[in-house]
């Protein structure tokens, strides 16, 4: 079992920044790979960004590659996600998860196998 507690959620206005953290517990967290989702009202959960064991690979939705990185810090247990030029369109709730393997089910929200409760994070035009 892992926990997971996302933070730093807010709101900021377009063209803004903001970080996201995702504290983990429980089991050894450097055994899984992480990702950030988001879903916005009304709409499907869908995937941001995802990161290997390690940190040594990443991988991005399109919407998102160039603006959005993700990191990890295996000594402190956390993963970030670190948002920059935030569109309107970015507003959604976000949310990490962990799951064991590195692979095509990484940006597949259902291949997941602990999530946290989510962070909302507001961009206004």
């Amino acid at each position: 079992q892992v926990q997971l507690v996302e933070s730093g959620g807010g709101l900021v206005q377009a063209g803004g920044s903001l970080r996201l953290s995702c504290a983990a517990s429980g089991r050894t967290f450097s055994s899984y790979a992480m990702g950030w989702f988001r879903q916005a009202p009304g709409k499907e959960r869908e995937f941001v960004a995802a990161i290997s064991w390690s940190g040594g690979s990443t991988y991005y939705a399109d919407s998102v590659k160039g603006r959005f990185t993700i990191s990890r810090d295996n000594a402190k247990n956390t993963v970030y996600l670190q948002m920059n030029s935030l569109k309107p369109e970015d507003t959604a709730v976000y949310y990490c998860a962990a799951r064991v393997s590195w692979d095509s089910g990484r940006s597949r929200h259902n291949e997941y196998d602990y999530w946290g409760q989510g962070s909302q994070v507001t961009v206004s035009s």
